[in-house]
């Protein structure tokens, strides 16, 4: 070893002998030491085993004085004794035990085996005796007892074993026990007498079911029945009586099923199931579920499953009172028994009963307040209310009743912090049906007054158009647009309404008064609707000096492209004009246009792109030369269609140092020809020149279709903008001279 290391291993070739572990551990055993072991004795005449005896019982003697306490110590003294036969000294141990202990259980079973082991009978029937005097409540010692006087077919002796147990009223398998023997010899009497006693003794209700079971397999109908209506007499007709005697009802109706009385059965499972409430009754509904599968109508399943679907609901509105979804599905559960019953002609009783089961689930749901002031923990339970009313409006006609629901609703939504204008337009709606119409304004105008809100002046006003009451509508229109009078959507309903009352100088003197409010909601929605109202009218000048208007405002490309379109497209003639023809002409004839004007248009074009490029917006450019081409395929010719191809850009790469990073970047960038033509004149001529060379090299080469003259601007460079990438770090112009290489 080195340092205390372990020693390095020179040879690691293996040895010529090799040990296999099974020889290792076959070594170890053969090597150990055997146990030592006492020396067998044997006893050759009685005097060595009178010297035996007294060793022994010296021995015994000695433990029991050092542990007194100890039963093992006694048992074993007192079974070593029995063995020798001496069964009188071990008795006196015993009773010696018995005098320090004599509550032990096991010193009582053990003493009675050694008297029955050496066939002493009798005194093990008065140890017994003895024990069940002394310890009445230890069940063992009964059970050993009765037991034994059976064993010796002493019946009656087992009997009066019994009658002293029951004495003590033990557990219930005392008392079974004590049944089955007058059952195995057939003393059926003496065992329904047992039943009585016991029944008696722990009124429980599976001790009546068992006891009814018992008469029906002894096949005494009668008695069964007489069983099940003592124990439903007993219990009575409270609800916690009746819940607690479920066991009764059901093993009731299922001995009347196996008897064939569904009839029976059915009132059994009715009569219970009416006075147990829905969320205790889960067990008693499965089981009517499956006897109404079995032997029930089509109606009656209907009901069951109706039963088992409101104990469902009932489960989860127990955890959760507040969820209103669960109170939607149960009342539409109802009002779908509700409908059921009124389908099928029920009987007036039976529908009102559906009726205020209805009304008792919508009760408990709406008793359901959100918590605190928000919206949006509202929106949900407003619904009930509202199906509530409606339930009581359609199914019952209780108008009354459904008009009450709407005021208590509105009364308990707090207004000031906000309000449902669903309900308060349902509300009038219902007034209106019951043909109360100064009730159905007092509320809208109420609403109004209380709480304004976009929704309900849309209601108010769709009411009275309803109505034709137009004085009314403008008026409420008026209010609107105090309210609020940046809502262009508002504003354009105002303008249309008086268009189809045909009052065009009120539509205008409105819509004027809409273009002149500063801030509005979506303004181009309001702009487009005064344009199309003059178009309509066949306006023209008009509606060019609403264009020209909105352009001043805004200048918008989408405007300048409308702009132009205007111009190009046919308008109808204007409204004196046409009225005059309609008189003079058939009705059948189609409607005449004036035509619109192309060269207009295409003016309209030019400021429209002037002004575009005057602020530098390329992406508009793009886009209003993109309809400036398709119109011009349409209108112009193709010259017209050349100019404005020429005016295209061309999309190309620009070098630029990023101000944040100090490096170099490439974008894209687009290239305008008239910029190019402006900026960098000679660059320019020098691009037409190239581009008017590359068609010539086309066009020698065999190419068909290709330009012969000079190009106004870049029409054919579009398409091989990225030919060449080795010359991107020239400026914009040279790069592109570039390509016609």
């Amino acid at each position: 070893m080195q340092d205390g290391r372990a020693p390095r291993i020179k040879n690691r070739a293996p040895a010529a002998i090799q040990i296999t572990a099974e020889q290792l551990l076959r070594e170890a055993q053969e090597r150990q030491e055997t146990a030592f072991r006492a020396p067998k004795q044997r006893v050759e005449d009685f005097e060595e085993l009178h010297e035996y005896r007294g060793r022994k019982r010296k021995e015994f003697e000695e433990r029991i004085r050092r542990t007194r306490g100890s039963i093992k110590e006694w048992l074993q003294y007192a079974n070593w004794e029995a063995s020798q036969n001496e069964f009188a000294r071990s008795r006196s141990i015993f009773e010696r035990a018995l005098d320090v202990d004599p509550r032990s259980i096991q010193l009582w079973l053990s003493y009675t085996e050694m008297e029955l082991k050496s066939r002493n009978v009798q005194h093990a029937r008065n140890l017994f005796d003895r024990a069940v005097t002394l310890l009445p409540r230890v069940d063992q010692l009964w059970y050993k007892y009765v037991y034994l006087e059976e064993l010796l077919q002493n019946v009656p002796g087992a009997r009066q074993v019994f009658e002293r147990w029951m004495q003590w009223e033990p557990d219930d398998k005392a008392w079974q026990a004590y049944i089955k023997l007058e059952e195995r010899y057939q003393e059926l009497d003496r065992a329904s007498a047992i039943y009585e006693r016991w029944v008696a003794v722990r009124p429980e209700p599976r001790v009546w079911v068992k006891w009814g079971k018992s008469e029906e397999d002894r096949g005494r109908v009668d008695k069964a029945r007489e069983v099940f209506q003592t124990a439903l007499e007993f219990y009575g007709d409270e609800e916690e009586q009746v819940e607690k005697a479920q066991a009764v009802f059901s093993a009731f109706a299922k001995m009347e099923t196996r008897l064939k009385e569904y009839e029976r059965a059915r009132v059994i499972y009715k009569f219970a199931l009416s006075r147990i409430p829905r969320s205790k009754s889960a067990g008693l509904y499965a089981s009517y579920t499956k006897f109404e599968k079995q032997h029930g109508t089509r109606s009656t399943l209907e009901n069951t499953v109706l039963g088992k679907r409101r104990i469902q609901y009932e489960e989860e509105l127990s955890h959760d009172g507040r969820n209103y979804d669960v109170w939607f599905d149960y009342a539409r559960l109802e009002e779908g028994a509700h409908r059921d019953l009124k389908d099928e002609g029920a009987t007036a009783e039976e529908l009102d009963g559906a009726v205020g089961r209805v009304r008792e689930v919508y009760e408990r749901a709406v008793a359901q307040v959100p918590p605190g002031g928000e919206k949006r923990h509202w929106r949900r339970y407003i619904f009930l209310w509202l199906d509530y009313a409606l339930f009581e409006e359609i199914e019952t006609k209780d108008y009354p009743r459904s008009r009450q629901i709407y005021q208590t609703a509105l009364n308990l939504v707090p207004h000031k912090q906000f309000t449902f204008a669903k309900l308060w337009l349902m509300f009038a709606k219902f007034e209106i049906r019951r043909l109360e119409l100064p009730a159905a304004r007092k509320i809208l105008g109420t609403a109004i007054g209380m709480c304004p809100k976009e929704s309900l002046f849309k209601g108010y006003i769709d009411l009275e158009v309803e109505l034709r009451e137009f004085d009314r509508a403008r008026t409420l229109y008026e209010k609107y647009l105090e309210y609020d009078p940046s809502n262009s959507t508002a504003w354009i309903k105002f303008a249309e309404l008086e268009a189809q009352l045909q009052d065009f100088a009120r539509t205008r003197a409105i819509f004027e008064l809409a273009v002149a409010q500063s801030p509005l909601s979506m303004p181009e929605l309001l702009w487009k609707a005064y344009i199309d109202f003059e178009i309509e009218e066949g306006e023209r000048t008009t509606a060019r000096a609403l264009y020209e208007r909105l352009i001043s405002l805004s200048g918008h490309v989408k405007v300048w492209i409308s702009y132009a379109l205007f111009e190009a497209e046919p308008i109808p003639l204007p409204r004196a004009e046409r009225e005059e023809e309609e008189e003079e002409e058939d009705e059948e004839e189609e409607r005449k246009m004036v035509p619109g004007d192309p060269i207009v248009a295409r003016q309209v074009f030019e400021r429209g792109y002037k002004d575009q490029k005057n602020k530098g917006l390329k992406s508009e450019r793009v886009a209003l030369l993109e309809v400036w081409k398709t119109f011009e395929q349409s209108h112009g010719s193709a010259d017209d269609v050349a100019k404005v191809q020429g005016m295209m850009p061309i999309v190309t790469k620009k070098r630029h140092v990023d101000q944040e990073t100090g490096q170099t970047v490439e974008d894209w960038d687009l290239v305008f020809a008239d910029d190019e033509r402006e900026s960098n004149p000679t660059t320019f001529k020098f691009m037409q020149m190239a581009h008017a060379w590359k068609q010539a090299q086309v066009k020698g080469a065999g190419g068909a279709g290709g330009a012969t003259s000079l190009l106004s601007g870049f029409t054919a460079a579009k398409a091989s903008v990225e030919e060449d990438d080795d010359d991107a770090g020239s400026d914009v112009a040279s790069s592109q001279g570039d390509e016609s290489e």
